[in-house]
């Protein structure tokens, strides 16, 4: 069963959370950091892209950037930017985009949880990119970013949430970047934190939807402070990583779609034609077509849009991972027609996140970068938790999540 804890958030004080708020550290690069901190000393980018403080073309992995997070970590609380709460807390965070809101809560997540697989992953994660993980967490001696999951729906979670969300919020504001609203509250009486507790405690799982990579890194370091303390008792600060926990029922995964360079050497016509031996193709004309459902794809080459379905027989929709629209797609036209046998390391295939819209599908193709685009219908939550629970792992870049938790509006210090 699930366990967690509260903790003494570091936060910044009300009046300074648009300017040490970030977007999370993985979905912009360097320069993109360095023009959006530009003027303001107090953006979280200074912590978790401490580059932006060196000379343009520093090694973002040389070891004096990472002390530079430190250094800037610590600087931050000696000025007031981020300060710790008194006592120990859980908080809500909720995130709201196109109208929609999903209501969070933000904990300590045990360490041996995600050791020993009650913590659920579907994505395998990089050594590089964990070790790089690592080094931030063992550096600053904190999570300064959080990790998303999900849990399974939670009526009574949900009344206590609810009974903080009607009352006015620590934090409210809109992200001049993305345009999506963030509001934070904290949950700070007894009852409900011992209540919240208990309730985790009778979840067979959680499950990691969005940042393998920070939930690996946060739970190595912690096993690894375990390790090295001859005192341990368990119940130490760096047992415990900071999570956002959303309500399964509340989160959309949007399309991950893909973009190809070339046919492999075929024409356009002999490329749908080969499409025809297991799928249905109709063209679409010019205006954008969606898929419309399951095992239903989008295809745009040469101008035109054209709906694929797979024919009966080509997918199994009792395998968790069969069923995907993703492996469908991967089988029967990227590797049979195209060629293309490790989406990791292909250079010919690149990946457009839903977000973006089929219209950046267009786009690519349209300006000749790209030859052809394939639009896929997207993975449910009851897909992901389905694979999580069989112990399979999702093929690469199958789940797209919108909005991504921004960072910088609590921290936790691992003691």
């Amino acid at each position: 069963m699930a366990r967690i804890k509260p903790f003494k958030g570091i936060r910044p004080p009300k009046d300074l959370i648009e300017q040490v708020a970030s977007r999370p550290y993985d979905v912009l690069n360097s320069a993109e950091a360095r023009e959006e901190a530009k003027g303001n000393e107090k953006s979280l980018y200074h912590i978790i892209k401490p580059e932006i403080d060196f000379p343009v073309g520093t090694d973002e992995h040389d070891p004096a950037v990472y002390l530079k997070a430190a250094a800037n970590f610590s600087m931050f609380q000696e000025k007031g930017w981020l300060v710790q709460d008194k006592k120990e807390c859980y908080y809500v965070y909720a995130q709201t985009m196109n109208g929609k809101t999903q209501y969070g809560l933000v904990v300590g997540a045990y360490v041996p949880d995600y050791m020993n697989g009650i913590i659920k992953k579907h994505e395998l994660t990089r050594r590089d990119k964990e070790e790089d993980r690592m080094k931030h967490v063992r550096v600053n001696n904190a999570n300064i970013e959080p990790v998303f999951f999900a849990y399974p729906d939670n009526a009574e979670l949900d009344r206590i949430v609810a009974k903080y969300t009607s009352r006015a919020p620590e934090y409210d504001f809109v992200a001049k970047d993305d345009g999506f609203g963030h509001t934070f509250w904290i949950i700070d009486d007894d009852a409900d934190i011992a209540r919240i507790t208990e309730l985790f405690g009778e979840m067979p799982s959680l499950y990691i939807a969005d940042g393998h990579h920070r939930s690996a890194a946060a739970a190595l370091v912690g096993a690894e402070k375990a390790k090295q303390n001859p005192a341990h008792k368990g119940d130490e600060e760096y047992n415990y990583f900071m999570a956002v926990c959303f309500p399964a029922n509340q989160l959309t995964i949007i399309d991950y779609n893909r973009v190809v360079k070339d046919l492999n050497g075929l024409s356009e016509e002999e490329f749908l034609a080969k499409l025809g031996k297991n799928f249905i193709v109709e063209e679409k004309g010019t205006d954008i077509y969606k898929p419309a459902a399951l095992h239903n794809f989008s295809l745009y080459l040469g101008g035109k849009w054209y709906s694929l379905t797979a024919k009966q027989g080509t997918y199994n929709d009792s395998d968790p991972i069969g069923v995907l629209d993703v492996t469908i797609s991967s089988n029967l036209i990227l590797d049979e027609i195209l060629g293309i046998k490790d989406l990791r390391s292909d250079k010919r295939i690149d990946f457009v996140g839903g977000i973006r819209g089929l219209g950046e599908l267009k786009h690519r193709v349209d300006s000749g970068e790209m030859k052809v685009a394939l639009a896929l219908y997207p993975v449910t939550m009851k897909q992901l938790m389905d694979i999580a629970d069989t112990g399979n792992i999702m093929p690469p870049k199958t789940t797209w999540f919108e909005p991504k938790l921004r960072s910088g509006l609590v921290i936790h210090k691992l003691e």
